[in-house]
């Protein structure tokens, strides 16, 4: 299995303002107003500015590739310019090819504003919500917008909690496996082709395509409907991907971990994600298998590691019996 980035990654550099409106009008409760010429505009961070010092006329370190927010703060200062002044002022702001203009908890723009925002094709869009919850709303979903992306051969399943990918070359078991783990009570969220998105610098979020969400192909079997087959609780949509489990093919005389003191990691989407490896073998119950695996890695994420610790006390024996 390789451990390191996969070829097929996707970096998003920026976000098209028509996909930001278009994807989240409903959940943040967008409202356009002015500006509907600029929607091709692009996004260009995933922070949200508010541009408090640049209405003074400061503008270093301006950051004109964020959505800019004018909350209450901003437009009551507005309010108190004449109105040569304000447009002075937005003027100023838009000059710097700002993405677009937010107005939160549906504050009204003046006339000034809505037509600087025409003329400079730069969107104007009002907010029922307050500053605070849309910058964290709209925040959290720049972040899956400009996540990076990939796809990985592989099963990905939700084992108590503890989300595992299992991967290995076509034909091995993985799918087998699956389905005895999920007749076990655990959760699949993909089958055979995982998608990925890394949504922090510590997460990576795995989930399938729509179209075969809660489907499985299991050979000699043909394509399952996990769903009506053990019931709804038995798939989920995404699950955070915790640790890969890579099924290789026994052979005579190949290494084997026998202690588990030995850390390997995968590497996906620039994150080391931890990875065990089972040797597939005629006779071995690798659902099993898997399940003590993941129950393992989330001992290990609670501080207990079986390995070291029996190592631990291996040498505190052997030094004793030296003393002796």
């Amino acid at each position: 299995m390789p451990r390191k980035a996969l070829p097929n990654a996707t970096f998003v550099e920026a976000v098209l303002m028509r996909d930001f409106y278009e994807s989240f009008k409903e959940p943040l409760k967008l409202e356009l107003v002015a500006g509907g010429g600029g929607l091709d505009k692009t996004i260009g961070e995933r922070s949200i500015n508010r541009p408090a010092l640049a209405l003074t006329g400061f503008f270093r370190y301006f950051a004109n590739k964020r959505i800019q927010l004018f909350g209450a703060g901003e437009m009551a200062y507005l309010r108190d310019l004449s109105s040569e002044e304000e447009s002075a002022v937005i003027r100023q702001v838009l000059k710097r090819k700002i993405p677009c203009m937010i107005l939160s908890r549906n504050l009204a723009p003046s006339r000034a504003m809505r037509a600087l925002a025409d003329e400079y094709n730069t969107p104007l869009i009002r907010c029922p919500l307050k500053s605070k919850t849309l910058i964290t709303e709209a925040t959290l979903l720049l972040e899956e917008k400009f996540a990076p992306r990939s796809h990985l051969h592989g099963t990905l399943l939700d084992i108590r909690g503890t989300g595992t990918l299992l991967c290995g070359e076509s034909g091995v078991g993985k799918s087998e496996c699956a389905l005895a783990l999920i007749e076990r009570g655990h959760s699949l969220v993909a089958d055979d082709l995982t998608y990925v998105k890394r949504l922090s610098d510590r997460e990576l979020m795995g989930t399938s395509a729509e179209l075969s969400r809660g489907y499985m192909e299991c050979r000699g079997l043909g394509i399952i409907n996990i769903a009506e087959m053990f019931g709804v609780r038995s798939v989920r949509l995404s699950k955070r991907i915790d640790v890969v489990i890579n099924f290789i093919a026994w052979e005579p005389g190949m290494h084997e971990e026998r202690t588990g003191l030995e850390e390997k990691r995968m590497d996906i989407l620039g994150l080391k994600i931890a990875l065990m490896e089972i040797p597939v073998r005629p006779g071995r119950d690798m659902a099993r298998l898997v399940e003590a695996a993941a129950m393992v890695y989330a001992l290990k994420a609670m501080g207990h590691d079986s390995a070291t610790e029996f190592n631990q006390r291996l040498i505190s024996h052997m030094a004793e019996n030296q003393g002796t």
